[in-house]
Parts: C-alpha cells; structure tokens; sequence
C-alpha cells in the first residue's frame, strides 16, 4: 500500500491539519495569498520534502560506510518560474555542508549520493496525478 495522508481544512484563512495517522503538521498559504502564514505553504512542503531526504541521505551513506560525520545542514531555495502557456519551471538549488572527519573524495561522494535520494529520482521520474474526486465517507451507525 502507498503513502497516504488526509488533510482537514480550519476555519482560519487557508490552514489545514496535515497528518499521516501517526503525525500531524500545519499547512498555510502566505498571507499574500489571503492565508495566515501559520504554516508551511505548499511549495514549502515540496522544498522541505527534498531537502530533508537529501540531509538524510548524506547521514545514511556516511554510517553505512563507518565515516565520521558531524552535523548535516542545508540550505535549499525552490524558485518556479511561468513559461510559455503556462507551462512551470521550477528550479531547486542545493547547499549542503558536512561536518567530520573527510576526506575530500568522501565529502565528493556524499553530494553524489545525496542527489541520488530517493525524493530527487521520485521527483526526476514519471508521475500519473489522478484527477480529484469527491470524497465519501460513509455513516457511522451506533
């Protein structure tokens, strides 16, 4: 069975209650799009997504080859731009550093993978977006 999440709209400006079933996070839209900036935005989201799987990432490699690392931060910026008919662009820049004892080949290594994540190649590969339906859900009887 695939990921799944749910999501319940709040009274406030554009919140929503995001959660998986065992964690929930909020979600807004800026408040230049009428939201209340109470939480991350969607495009935020879609940043956070690759930059926590990439950090991670760095952090898997370096244990399963017994590297000593220290801390794994990043600095990642999403810039979308419209084209033609419309059309998106998007462009994501990835900074990452990475504290420890490495050698350069092993820091060359890490960056290697880190954009090997599975997130980038998700993102990178084929998609098939279902359009939206309505949502059913059934009575509860007591």
């Amino acid at each position: 069975m695939g990921k799944k999440i749910n999501i319940k709209n709040l009274p406030t400006g554009y919140q929503s209650l995001i959660t998986n079933g065992r964690h929930g996070i909020l979600g807004d839209e800026p408040k230049t799009s009428a939201g209340t900036d109470l939480g991350f935005s969607p495009e935020d989201l879609i940043l956070s997504s690759i930059a926590m799987c990439k950090v991670a990432t760095v952090r898997y490699i370096a244990r399963k080859n017994n590297w000593t690392i220290g801390e794994v931060d990043g600095e990642f910026e999403l810039n979308v731009k419209r084209g033609e008919g419309g059309k998106l662009t998007s462009n994501v820049t990835a900074k990452i550093k990475i504290e420890g004892d490495l050698t350069a080949e092993q820091k060359t290594e890490l960056l290697k993978q880190a954009d090997a994540c599975y997130v980038h190649r998700m993102i990178e590969g084929e998609w098939n977006i279902e359009k939206a339906q309505e949502l059913i859900t059934e009575a509860v009887t007591a």
